[in-house]
């Protein structure tokens, strides 16, 4: 049906890409122009469209230009000319859309037009990439063409920043390896330190999606606005889209603080848990990743804890522990999951095999896989901040991305970001064979006939590339090639740093190298090897070029299509072909049985290959079962997340319109901070007013419990009682019920401004009376921030029994999310108004407050794990002599050590 219609209507995909064909031709005709400019003339020429758009000319009007000189920068400086496919894809990335361009076409080149024409408006421009060696590389790469326009770069890595200098030399190191491959240079050379307010100030950023998401939480727990790091959103381009958007959608950056919890807990169920019987005691189900004990285990486990009823007894806290201990043994599994190195567990991600060192399982998880790894348990933790990419990348003004593979979740990328996907055009055509899969009754057998595959491919000279699912089955290979003496490099998380190295060589005759999904994604795989060697480049292009092997289908196409597109870059030759076994993951947990009692009814042999279009579609058919499956979970997150990201955009904005007002200047004689704090205590008085004459009738009025309550409100010097029975003997009788409260209302805030006075001249100095002010703020905005999160995120994991009872847990959690969230903004209030009108500061005390703050700040780089005190705490002085266990003196009602002595 879809074939017909494109006949009738011809491709979306080839109209778009020749809509954009004039735009192509009028770059292409300014290219004699920029020709005969030298590099001074280029950088005036980009500085006279800089000043265009600051004088309010359109971005289309100028883009023929930029596009063009960017252009010339990249001939210029790197001797490379873009192509006008890829000129077509930077106009796509221009418009905020996803250009899909298959490997080895130059998506690094193709970024730096648009990049130009965005970073000419002095708004900045952010280049996403999926690993620091990558941003180092391509800040020092194309930053040669940005410095030739007047452009500056900046560099975000882990704990630090740089600026592209090309007078800067570091001092040199000796290294064998990188000196003959030249693959590391960019570490050395070019990227003067800096800081990452300088680098994010650079007209363009280069750095990893983790280190833009956490430098936006962390700006948004800072204490004064100097140590914020990031400008305005503006515009990003997403390299490696797909694994960003798609693949890590589901996984949020989380800042935590330790929070108390016992080891032995941990230690005692990973004993416990082992000596249950998979079936009997526990259910596993891999789809869901789930493991729930039967009514066997439950038995097993109340005798041998000695309690009578689990679930009632020893409360859900145990039981927490013991459903963590159990998915812990179950579910994760060591060399697939997460490695031990150094004393620690390091979570493998899924879909590149890299280390995700500092990323922590939540809930216990992670310290119930260190019990059951015997390595020291590091404390549990209370989220300070988090927030998904999926919401990060939707808070950028304009948005675009670059992949090999975007087509086939094209529907998600729309749907989500409300991102176009564009295929480009190759600039020449593609040479790759994709061979038929093979399929084999059992992994050995796969694996056996891999290794013959390789010993002929190998004897021929022919380079291979091949690509397994995990580190265990990367060293399966790897034992089985050894065994039959074939010489090869094993790259996976465990030796990641070599991965530049390694692939460089890939290309290579007769080089076999094994690598896990990350495949070295971003390198180029050269013919010939890396530095090119002629000779032999022909000689790998005379037996069929690199031949990229799979070993077993992904749960999704799309990573599937990322290894086969290793092979034949830039119009090169090269092959591809996936084995496969019914013993696979992805066969034994979403395929059919069909395929493996066919194959035993038929008596194939383990290592057979059998070939039919049954097997072709049940292996189809899964994949779309199960990325049909993953979009809706990712789908159903983002819904539920949605609900906290309106939350979380509210709050950090309050948070930085305090920070701010706190630098402006006083507008006569009053500071900009106090009509705010002045404000929130209102609307704390007005709570007060109508809690307690809520009734019709005013005989009905609570007046002396409204007493009582403000002045615990105020200082004890104030006369409240006789201020408020004045008011009361005023009202009575001469106003309608709303003239009475709006009465009482005054009179309490004639009250706060007396005792604000008092506080003023007790401190004497209107700039630190303002650090006062703000120090209380930010304090109760992040206290109740962080208690929030705590709370959505018990909500969360509850609201799922509300389907119990016919409702809908979507519906439920919007209705209780608003609740809690009203309830957040009154405690801020609360907060605020107890704390600025009770506290008594000494001027010696509060300067000494003051030196503290201004120490400069120390940013950790994007690791799970932070200290609280990453959070302003500039408020914690004014308590130093309050007990633990009484009740904290801001009013909360908390004890001390629940509240400001957290």
């Amino acid at each position: 049906m879809m074939s017909l219609l494109k006949v009738l209507f011809g491709d979306a995909n080839e109209r778009e890409v020749k809509r954009l064909q004039p735009l192509v031709d009028r770059i292409n005709a300014l290219e004699k122009q920029f020709e005969g400019l030298s590099l001074d003339a280029l950088k005036t020429a980009a500085g006279e469209i800089r000043e265009r758009l600051a004088k309010g000319e359109g971005m289309d009007d100028v883009l023929p230009d930029a596009f063009g000189l960017a252009r010339e920068a990249t001939k210029r400086t790197l001797k490379q000319r873009q192509y006008n496919v890829q000129l077509t894809g930077g106009l796509a990335l221009h418009r905020g859309m996803i250009a899909e361009m298959r490997t080895g076409e130059g998506k690094t080149l193709t970024a730096v037009a648009p990049i130009v024409l965005n970073a000419l408006t002095g708004k900045g421009v952010h280049l996403v990439t999926v690993n620091d060696y990558l941003a180092r590389r391509d800040a020092v790469w194309m930053g040669q063409a940005y410095h030739a326009l007047g452009l500056s770069v900046g560099c975000i890595q882990h704990e630090s920043g740089f600026l592209y200098d090309p007078t800067f030399k570091r001092e040199p190191e000796h290294d064998e390896e990188r000196d003959a491959t030249g693959s590391f240079r960019v570490d050395m050379d070019y990227l003067r330190p800096c800081s990452r307010r300088e680098a994010y100030a650079a007209d363009i950023t280069y750095g990893t999606n983790n280190e833009f998401g956490f430098d936006y939480l962390r700006d948004n727990m800072v204490g004064r606005v100097e140590e914020m790091v990031q400008r305005e959103l503006h515009y990003a381009i997403v390299d490696e889209v797909d694994s960003i958007l798609i693949d890590e959608a589901r996984t949020p950056l989380i800042i935590s603080g330790p929070a108390a919890e016992p080891a032995e807990l941990y230690y005692r169920f990973a004993d416990l848990v082992p000596r249950l019987n998979e079936n009997e005691d526990y259910k596993v189900d891999e789809k869901h990743r789930a493991a729930t004990l039967t009514e066997s285990g439950i038995t097993k486990m109340e005798g041998w804890l000695n309690v009578e009823n689990l679930y009632t007894t020893t409360g859900m806290r145990m039981v927490h522990h013991l459903e963590q201990a159990l998915r812990a043994h179950a579910l994760y599994k060591k060399d697939r999951d997460y490695v031990v190195k150094d004393g620690e567990v390091i979570i493998v991600d899924e879909f590149t095999g890299r280390l995700m060192i500092g990323r922590r399982y939540s809930e216990g998880l992670h310290q119930a896989i260190e019990a059951k790894e015997r390595v020291n348990i590091q404390r549990e933790s209370i989220t300070l901040a988090t927030i998904t990419f999926q919401n990060y990348f939707r808070l950028y003004e304009k948005l675009a991305g670059m992949t090999g593979t975007a087509a086939t979740e094209a529907e998600e990328f729309h749907k989500i970001y409300k991102l176009e996907v564009l295929t480009i055009p190759t600039n020449k055509t593609a040479q790759r064979s994709d061979l038929p899969d093979r399929v084999y009754k059992t992994e050995i057998g796969k694996f056996r006939a891999v290794v013959d595959e390789i010993k002929v491919r190998h004897a021929k000279g022919q380079p291979m590339l091949v690509g397994t699912v995990s580190i265990e089955k990367n060293e399966l290979l790897s034992s089985f090639l050894h065994e039959a003496g074939v010489p090869h490099e094993v790259l996976n998380a465990k030796n990641h740093e070599r991965e530049g190295a390694i692939i460089a060589q890939a290309g290579r005759k007769g080089a076999v190298t094994i690598a896990t999904n990350m495949a070295g994604r971003g390198v180029d795989i050269i013919l010939g090897g890396n530095p090119p060697d002629q000779k032999e480049a022909d000689d790998v292009r005379a037996v069929g070029g690199l031949h990229v092997i799979g070993t077993e289908r992904h749960e999704s196409r799309r990573i599937d299509n990322q290894l086969r597109g290793r092979a034949a870059r830039q119009g090169d030759q090269g092959s591809t072909q996936f084995f496969i076994s019914t013993e696979d993951d992805l066969m034994r947990i979403f395929g059919s049985d069909r395929m493996k009692k066919m194959m035993d009814a038929l008596k194939v042999p383990d290592d057979m290959p059998i070939e039919h279009k049954i097997l072709s579609k049940s292996i189809e058919s899964a994949q779309h079962r199960v990325e049909g499956h993953n979009f809706d979970i990712r789908k159903h997150l983002l819904e539920y997340d949605d609900v906290l990201n309106k939350h979380r955009s509210v709050v950090y904005r309050k948070r930085r319109d305090v920070l701010e007002l706190s630098k402006r200047p006083t507008v006569e004689g009053e500071r900009p901070l106090k009509a705010k704090v002045l404000e929130a205590i209102e609307g704390e008085a007005e709570q007060l007013v109508m809690f307690h004459t809520g009734a019709e009738e005013p005989t009905a009025w609570d007046l002396d419990a409204l007493t009582n309550a403000v002045k615990t409100m105020l200082p004890p010097t104030l006369d409240v009682s006789n201020r408020l029975t004045v008011a009361r003997t005023e009202i009575e009788g001469k106003m309608d019920l709303a003239g009475r409260r709006t009465a009482l209302i005054e009179t309490i805030m004639g009250l706060v401004k007396e005792a604000y006075t008092g506080i003023e001249e007790n401190v004497g100095d209107s700039a630190m009376m303002a650090e006062i002010e703000k120090a209380v703020f930010i304090r109760s905005i992040d206290d109740a921030w962080i208690d929030h999160l705590e709370n959505i995120d018990h909500l969360r994991h509850g609201i799922g029994l509300q389907g119990y009872g016919q409702r809908d847990p979507l519906v439920e959690y919007k209705r209780e999310a608003y609740r809690l969230f009203n309830e957040l903004m009154a405690t801020i209030g609360r907060a605020v108004t107890a704390t600025i009108l009770r506290v008594q500061v000494s001027k010696e005390a509060m300067e000494q407050e003051l030196q503290r703050q201004q120490r400069p700040m120390v940013l950790s780089g994007p690791t799970i794990e932070a200290t609280s005190g990453s959070v302003q705490n500039a408020a914690k002085g004014m308590f130093d002599n309050v007990g633990r266990n009484e009740l904290c003196p801001c009013g909360s009602g908390k004890k001390f050590k629940k509240c400001h002595g957290a």
